[in-house]
């Protein structure tokens, strides 16, 4: 678990990836790294996010059990595809956009192929 201090307001976005930008969480763009923020923060306030292990994630399409996820544009689970970084592996399916499923982390920032 990774603490730090919320650069943009994340007050509508438990669960969903963030990556870090001078020194301060962001939401994560699309196909970039990023780990599951696991609390509502508003800007300036402190927040846990998931680096490694199960999490939950908000999913931003389908996902497909045991596919890669990276992040969407809003920071929502989506399947990896090519360049993609892989942020985890989905170990439940999502049928639509806005379920919160569950995923095992991946720490290593590997890219979809």
């Amino acid at each position: 678990m990774l603490t730090l201090e919320a650069g943009v307001d994340l007050s509508a976005s438990k669960f969903h990836f963030v990556t870090v930008s001078s020194g301060k969480f962001a939401l994560a763009g699309a196909g970039e790294r990023g780990w599951s923020v696991q609390e509502k923060a508003a800007l300036g306030e402190f927040v846990p996010a998931m680096t490694h292990g199960q999490t939950k994630v908000v999913a931003g399409a389908a996902i497909a059990l045991d596919a890669d996820v990276t992040s969407d544009a809003s920071g929502k689970a989506v399947t990896a595809v090519s360049g993609n970084e892989i942020n985890g592996k989905a170990l439940e399916a999502a049928t639509a956009a806005d379920q919160i499923i569950t995923i095992l982390v991946h720490a290593s920032g590997a890219r979809a192929a």
